[in-house]
């Protein structure tokens, strides 16, 4: 019992450490992929033939391949293939790569789901908008645009919950998130090794963050009710 309220500090100390870079990642992605999402949802919708079928072809491919592949390509093609380490060293580096591979997949997965919430919008409403006299982006911000968000919280809400725990995901090219910090205190951390008790502790974070968020993402579900 005196050995583990010795450790207790440190591992605390580490894991609030490590879910702070878990919380950057988590944001830095929603932020970067929220729009860059509805942007490839445009591209795969437009009316343009070779622009279409191009972001349809790049969605399929980052949908198709697991997470963890695309953080190794990112993060070390770059250095071992093209002889340019573009990302430098250090954790920002890695920091850096992890943030855009997941903002890039993420963006491919919200895109879809942006798509599926545009063309959900009866086709009626865009054709009275027009007899009105609206132009296309006034029909989309003031026609579509609510119900839109209406029908993609509930999607939207479930990858955002996964988007959570695939931050873990990171520590395949050694950003030091909560899990790694976990980890290290099994492998041998700051004079503690063998010890496993600290896996446990970052799964209460995760089950705090994702317990905050849902009544989060209730509320809003809740908000847009009215157009039901």
């Amino acid at each position: 019992m005196g050995q583990f309220a010795q450790q207790f500090p440190i591992v605390i100390q580490a894991l609030n450490t490590g879910f702070l870079q878990t919380l950057r990642l988590f944001g830095v992605t929603l932020l970067g992929a929220i729009p860059l999402g509805l942007v490839i949802a445009f591209g795969a919708m437009s009316r343009f033939k070779p622009l279409s079928a191009v972001v349809n072809v790049i969605v399929w491919v980052i949908r198709g391949t697991p997470l963890m592949i695309q953080l190794l390509i990112v993060f070390y093609f770059p250095g071992l293939v093209l002889d340019r380490q573009i990302w430098g060293g250090g954790e920002a580096g890695r920091f850096a790569a992890a943030s855009v591979t997941f903002i890039i997949n993420y963006a491919c997965y919200f895109s879809v789901i942006y798509r599926g919430g545009i063309q959900g919008v009866p086709v009626g409403q865009e054709e009275a908008g027009l007899v009105l006299g609206m132009t296309k982006w006034q029909i989309f911000s003031r026609v579509k645009l609510l119900q839109m968000i209406k029908r993609i919280v509930p999607p939207m809400s479930n990858e955002i919950i996964t988007l959570v725990k695939d931050t873990s995901l990171a520590r395949i090219i050694a950003l030091q998130e909560i899990i790694w910090a976990g980890q290290s205190f099994l492998k041998g951390s700051q004079g503690i090794s063998g010890e496993i008790w600290p896996l446990f502790f970052t799964a209460i974070y995760y089950l705090v963050f994702t317990a905050v968020l849902t009544l989060i993402l209730n509320w809003l579900e809740r908000k847009l009710d009215f157009f039901r």
